[in-house]
């Protein structure tokens, strides 16, 4: 009888030890669609950086060279405060376009990180939910201008997912696939 014991409490000591990813909400929230745009990410992602090659070199050139980059841990990172961003929309109409960069917020409401495109004219605001040590979910809101965001779950024209990865303590970028507007893979990039 004693080893029963021994054993839950070790089970329990390795529960305990393990990081803790999606707790659940980031599926209590998430639409049917964006789920499956997740779920079709990757070959989204290839069919799109594939179609990107036909673009212009020297856009080529810096997208790979974002791409390249190594993915690092979002552990022990604090990502609030002011950040530049741009957007890179791969495939679809065009076969690639890279945007000047605009001003980003990312800010902590105690519930975790909210990011806030505050410049250019298509704007995102949205929350960020842990999926792997070196990845995050991203769920938000697409809006024009100064028009106020819809709240997330209001539709396929607004609602936006993506995958969040950091390459260092001053760059990261939130890739989503399938945006509803223009591209098959829209790339967010973000530096200080």
């Amino acid at each position: 009888m004693p080893v029963r014991p021994l054993l839950l409490a070790l089970l329990a000591s390795v529960c305990m030890a393990l990081p803790a990813y999606a707790d659940g909400e980031v599926q209590k929230l998430i639409t049917a669609a964006d789920k499956g745009r997740l779920e079709k990410y990757g070959e989204t992602r290839k069919a799109a950086l594939e179609e990107a090659k036909a673009g212009n070199p020297s856009e080529v050139k810096q997208l790979d060279d974002l791409l390249a980059k190594p993915i690092v841990a979002f552990s022990d990172k604090d990502l609030t405060g002011n950040w530049k961003c741009r957007t890179i929309k791969a495939g679809g109409i065009s076969p690639l376009i890279i945007y000047d960069w605009f001003k980003c917020k990312v800010t902590d409401d105690g519930a975790g990180w909210r990011l806030t495109k505050i410049s250019g004219s298509q704007r995102t605001t949205g929350r960020f939910f842990d999926d792997s040590d070196k990845r995050s979910i991203y769920l938000g809101s697409f809006s024009v201008n100064n028009d106020k965001p819809k709240p997330y779950g209001s539709g396929p024209e607004s609602d936006q997912v993506g995958y969040a990865f950091r390459s260092s303590a001053s760059e990261w970028r939130i890739e989503f696939p399938a945006p509803y507007y223009e591209s098959k893979l829209d790339i967010m990039e973000f530096k200080r």
